[in-house]
């Protein structure tokens, strides 16, 4: 997507005003939304205490919705929001390498999935390999991602449109009309429902071991319906695209108008079609797909009509900064996690193994001492987040942004 243009334009002395920003080399509003969501991500991921974290910081036990089940499919979102931007220049030149931009594409969506098992297989050497995990976050976005790329590439936006409609509604109708052995057709229980039976099916015991069980959150079957979150920001990011390179001042809050309006539409459709299948993450359902990619919509346009279009942008300076270095970010920050959790410390605390990590001696000796239990939780997460950002903010500083 290029090197971010700073508030003026390239001609010296011009600053750059109103609906003109929209038109600079980079759209600061989707960096912003990145960078946003890269952040909340770090923040739920990491409580001090996960018994006592307030309810909007977990995510739902199964069916509904919390703040933090948002993240996921907004960050899907954006992914395939950046695909027009990225690829979009390169498809219109007079003769188009499709070639080239197959192996990019390929390639960029194999580093993801690599270094997601990297990630979740640190530190290697305790890794029990006949139950080690295959899917996680990063894989899903490599294979969205793949799926996404490829659809731009070779479909039109009504081919895209009806993938979209075609995935939501076979995985809707494979839910409830394929019978689960035990349990019959149209179970969404964690013990009965078709997406984890598949998995366990044919990833075996490779799959994520905690509750809700005994499927994957990131497994098989429901990645089908996680393309469409990312489609859905496929169509956002050329709507966008596309305003930036007609009449800036005219089409610029037309189009974001329309982009927040179909959000609001979407949204409540989602809620509205609840009852019927209900919105659950884990599932990735059709409804959930529904209701976070409206509000994702939503999201994106008020970011990019304060920021792109008037201007006001000093308080996402931060949000900026995460979002160049994504990627850091969260890869960084979880092997962090896990660092502090695998270190021990020698503590009287605990008289059976003698031993705490070093998360929870920081956590009990700087911040539960000195706040209430679920603001101490809250604090540690936040500092998580404010030690990352000191860490990109250097990284920033010297111009070192890590691109697959």
């Amino acid at each position: 997507m290029g090197t971010v243009a700073s508030d003026r334009d390239s001609a010296p002395g011009r600053i750059v005003t109103s609906a003109q920003h929209f038109g600079r080399a980079r759209l600061r509003g989707l960096d912003v939304f990145r960078g946003a969501t890269i952040a909340l991500m770090i923040l739920v991921n990491n409580a001090g205490d996960w018994g006592r974290t307030w309810r909007p910081l977990l995510h739902a036990p199964w069916h509904g919705w919390t703040p933090t089940d948002l993240v996921f499919p907004f960050f899907l979102f954006i992914v395939g929001a950046a695909i027009p931007f990225a690829l979009g220049p390169k498809l219109e030149l007079p003769n188009p390498d499709t070639r080239a931009l197959h192996r990019k594409v390929v390639k960029r969506a194999a580093v993801l999935f690599l270094l997601g098992l990297a990630l979740i297989w640190f530190p290697y050497s305790t890794v029990v390999w006949e139950r080690a995990r295959i899917f996680g976050v990063l894989q899903r976005i490599a294979i969205v991602y793949l799926a996404a790329a490829f659809a731009y590439l070779h479909l039109k936006p009504r081919g895209r449109a009806l993938l979209s409609i075609a995935l939501l509604g076979g995985y809707w109708a494979a839910m409830k009309l394929i019978p689960v052995p035990g349990f019959g057709a149209g179970d969404l229980s964690p013990e009965g429902n078709l997406a984890f039976h598949v998995d366990h099916l044919i990833l075996g015991p490779h799959i994520w071991r905690y509750s809700p069980g005994p499927g994957d959150p990131e497994g098989i079957l429901s990645t089908l319906p996680a393309i469409v979150s990312a489609l859905a920001g496929l169509f956002a990011g050329e709507h966008l695209r596309r305003a930036r390179t007609t009449n800036v001042a005219r089409e610029a809050p037309r189009m974001l108008t329309y982009l927040a309006l179909t959000g609001a539409f979407f949204s409540l459709l989602g809620l509205a079609l609840a009852p019927l299948f209900p919105i659950n993450k884990n599932l990735w359902s059709p409804t959930y797909v529904i209701f976070t990619s409206g509000a994702a919509l939503l999201v994106l346009a008020a970011a990019c009509f304060l920021i792109d279009v008037n201007g006001v942008e000093r308080w996402s300076r931060p949000f900026t900064i995460f979002g160049r270095n994504a990627i850091v970010a969260y890869v960084g920050s979880g092997v962090a996690a896990r660092i502090l959790t695998l270190v021990k410390v020698d503590s009287s605390a605990t008289a059976d193994t003698g031993s705490i990590s070093l998360q929870e001696w920081l956590y009990s000796h700087l911040f539960e001492p000195v706040l209430p239990d679920y603001v101490a939780s809250f604090a540690w997460a936040f500092a998580f987040v404010a030690v990352w950002f000191l860490i990109l903010w250097i990284l920033d500083r010297r111009g070192l942004h890590l691109r697959l």
